[in-house]
């Protein structure tokens, strides 16, 4: 029995603010009329969402046309890199996915390292499969998190993998049970 998780990583969002509650952009809030269009006619069954406001906002204009709530789960989140909740910036960031993604287990001081980020958010994937079994889910999520999520199946989704990816983008993962089968690209 197939089952079918769209992950969407969320639009383009202000470069200030909060982690937690920046929104999205102009461009952002168009691609995410976009993400409707693309995932309207896939007869999706579920819409879970990270707890932040962009990818909040990504996915929910789809819930309201499908007539569906959004689930938050907590553990979705994107990687934690410091305690602060302020967004770090892209010149800073770069080292640190590099660093962390070489050595899976490096945390700056009150953040995450990828394999606490990795293990939590798996297993909210992993009780998803279970409950939605058979269906289509739509994710609302982040590159890092995003990309641990799709390499705990296959090594290839990785830091190059990430650093590839647009804001905001859409991978279809096909699973048989908890067993990946595919992931096939969907944004152009």
């Amino acid at each position: 029995m197939k089952t079918f998780i769209y992950m969407v990583r969320h639009g383009e969002s202000p470069k200030e603010g909060n982690e937690r509650t920046r929104g999205l952009t102009e461009k952002g809030i168009l691609d995410a009329q976009r993400i409707t269009n693309v995932l309207q006619g896939e007869e999706i069954d579920a819409i879970v969402s990270s707890p932040y406001s962009r990818s909040i906002l990504t996915v929910e204009h789809l819930a309201k046309q499908l007539g569906q709530e959004v689930l938050v789960f907590e553990d979705l989140k994107e990687r934690v890199f410091t305690a602060e909740e302020k967004r770090i910036s892209d010149k800073e960031l770069l080292p640190l996915l590099e660093k962390s993604f070489s050595e899976p287990n490096f945390a700056l001081t009150g953040g995450e390292s990828n394999t606490e980020c990795q293990n939590r958010a798996i297993k909210i994937l992993k009780d998803l499969l279970n409950t939605y079994r058979g269906r289509k889910i739509v994710l609302g999520t982040h590159g890092a998190v995003m990309a641990l999520m799709m390499g705990y199946y296959d090594s290839k989704y990785d830091l190059n993998f990430l650093l590839h990816t647009s804001k905001p983008d859409i991978f279809r993962m096909e699973f048989n049970g908890q067993e990946l089968m595919e992931i096939r690209r969907l944004w152009e």
